[in-house]
């Protein structure tokens, strides 16, 4: 596999970001979106960690179980 350029971590970090925001902001915790959205609460934590990405099935999950839009955790 090929190096990745200097701005995919960084925007991979800044979408866990938004998903840590917005999964506190629904006042739930890792365990209980991951219940939600049939993924165990290792994956959310990867993905909002940057240590893996979700892919677009799992952000349409995350938004819709947080009840905000796709755009804000992608922006």
């Amino acid at each position: 596999m090929h190096d990745l350029p200097d701005w995919v971590p960084r925007r991979r970090a800044e979408i866990g970001n938004r998903i840590r925001d917005a999964r506190r902001a629904a006042r739930l915790s890792q365990v209980q979106l991951g219940e939600r959205i049939g993924r165990d609460h290792k994956s959310i934590s990867r993905w909002e960690n940057a240590h893996r990405a979700p892919d677009l099935t799992d952000l349409l999950l995350i938004a819709d179980a947080l009840g905000v839009p796709l755009a804000d955790l992608v922006r």
